[in-house]
């Protein structure tokens, strides 16, 4: 089903923080962290900071709390750690910050991803929100969750939730 004219005409880059939670993953490594980056630069957008942290739910909170400090900043693209394994952290760490939630987010993602891989659909945590005037996005690790996520719901309505947030 085609999908109707974006009401934004006017392009306007969006300034985002890219954050990959995993105890395996380097910056060389990390497929999924440089596809964000990419697939964001490549449509204009900026990428101000870029980490790999352990999933570590503390240090995730602060690394996201102290983004969010900064007035510039209009998006934080998190992936990794949304699943149900023992390390898996992410959403635990996130979801306690964020001030407001966009559960549509995470509903279509996971129907989304139900088309691609089944019923294992069902254990994705991936959510999405605002804190402090910050889109916050929080994706599963794997390059091929990212991607969906990227080019069916992120990066389609990114610029548009980023004017909603900041008027």
């Amino acid at each position: 089903m085609p999908h109707p004219p974006h009401p934004d005409t006017v392009f306007q880059a969006v300034s985002c923080a890219i954050l990959t939670v995993s105890d395996t993953r380097t910056p060389e490594t990390d497929t999924s962290g440089q596809h964000i980056a990419q697939a964001l630069e490549t449509l204009g957008h900026r990428v101000r900071d870029y980490r790999v942290l352990k999933d570590e739910p503390e240090a995730i909170a602060h690394h996201v709390q102290t983004l969010c400090q900064q007035p510039e900043l209009d998006a934080i693209l998190i992936n990794g750690g949304t699943g149900i394994a023992p390390r898996d952290t992410t959403y635990d760490a996130i979801e306690r910050l964020l001030e407001k939630t966009l559960p549509g987010f995470g509903e279509l993602f996971r129907w989304l991803s139900f088309q691609q891989i089944g019923s294992r659909a069902i254990a994705s945590r991936a959510t999405a929100g605002v804190r402090q005037n910050t889109l916050i996005f929080s994706l599963p690790g794997s390059t091929k969750a990212v991607e969906l996520a990227l080019e069916t719901l992120i990066l389609p309505e990114l610029q548009h939730l980023v004017k909603q947030i900041k008027g």
